[in-house]
């Protein structure tokens, strides 16, 4: 329906669209014991890497050794952290948004793009343009302080569910993937989501999903608008227009203007992470770049169109990117051969 670099599009240029773009956290039954931190990872070369990495960044004997105030990791979130396909998630957040809103604007069942969403046309819905996506990104979620915008947000992600497993998105986490970001924590490092979605958005759920703080997520956003309610109190009113596109190269660009340094490790799965990845590769001492390759049908999706996978508009990982994977020795995680389970 929307490739990442339109919808990533739409949330960098609208602010509103940079609300669009969870799963529960580790309970104590999944803690990481002090014999296997990652117990949902199958034994072998993707699995070592991390564990490696962490032993070389943590030893200060060792010549790759990172100072603990330097120990920062980056993961994006769509394909990365949680389930991207069909649609991402942030994607039904707003289309469901149209629904909610349209006894108030009546006009909408017979003015596009609003009118194709209202029937539930998906053909008409998957040529929509950016422009369209704008538009509803616009209607939908400006005009309101970001307060409210948290507040709608958190409600949804707290009762919306995915269409195939009928389970909360917030329950359809990776796994593996949680591990790591406790195994990084556990071990000096700040975690730090950085995503092509929404900064808003994804705040709103952050903390209870993955553990990460709302000053941790660098991601897509609106401008903002300083103002006064009706009682005096500042607030700040969300705009129909983008500030952040957290995208690519604006991934990179983004950490630095957040954070001023660059990542120890780096976490990705598309070409939207690319840039982020080399920004990474980039620093001094130890260092870590991954990509997860979808490639489990049977247990979650499989799509590329790298290793001739089938081909996606929603989290493509093309053959270049696992090109330069292989030549820049970037490890990429197999699904289906190193996930020993996944949710």
């Amino acid at each position: 329906m929307l490739n990442r670099r339109q919808f990533a599009s739409l949330a960098l240029s609208v602010p509103a669209a940079a609300a669009i773009l969870g799963p529960r956290f580790a309970s104590p039954a999944d803690a990481q014991s002090a014999a296997d931190p990652l117990p949902s990872w199958n034994a072998g070369a993707t699995k070592s890497a991390i564990l490696n990495f962490v032993r070389a960044a943590t030893d200060p004997n060792g010549s790759g050794f990172v100072r603990p105030e330097d120990r920062i990791a980056t993961f994006d979130q769509d394909g990365t952290l949680w389930v991207e396909h069909p649609i991402y998630t942030q994607v039904d957040f707003v289309l469901n948004r149209v629904v909610e809103l349209a006894p108030r604007h009546p006009e909408w069942k017979t003015t596009e793009p609003f009118k194709s969403v209202l029937a539930g046309d998906r053909a008409a819905m998957a040529k929509f343009s950016t422009k369209d996506l704008e538009d509803i990104v616009a209607a939908t979620q400006s005009g309101m302080t970001t307060e409210a915008f948290t507040m709608i947000a958190a409600a949804w992600t707290a009762k919306a569910t995915d269409p195939r497993w009928h389970r909360p998105y917030t329950e359809l986490v990776y796994k593996p993937m949680l591990e790591v970001m406790q195994y990084l924590r556990a071990n000096g490092f700040t975690t730090y989501i950085v995503t092509g979605g929404g900064q808003d958005f994804v705040r709103a759920y952050a903390q209870r999903v993955y553990g990460v703080q709302p000053s941790q997520i660098i991601g897509s956003a609106s401008k903002t608008e300083y103002t006064y309610d009706k009682s005096g109190r500042g607030v700040l009113v969300r705009e129909p227009s983008l500030l952040l596109n957290n995208n690519m190269s604006g991934k990179a660009e983004d950490i630095y203007l957040f954070l001023g340094r660059r990542p120890h490790a780096a976490f990705g799965n598309s070409t939207g992470d690319q840039q982020m990845l080399e920004f990474t590769q980039g620093n001094t001492g130890a260092r870590l770049m991954m990509l997860v390759l979808h490639d489990d049908a049977q247990r979650e999706y499989a799509y590329g169109p790298a290793q001739g996978l089938p081909d996606t508009k929603v989290g493509t990982f093309t053959q270049a990117l696992y090109d330069e994977a292989t030549a820049k020795n970037w490890s990429v995680i197999s699904m289906k051969r190193d996930w020993r389970s996944i949710f």
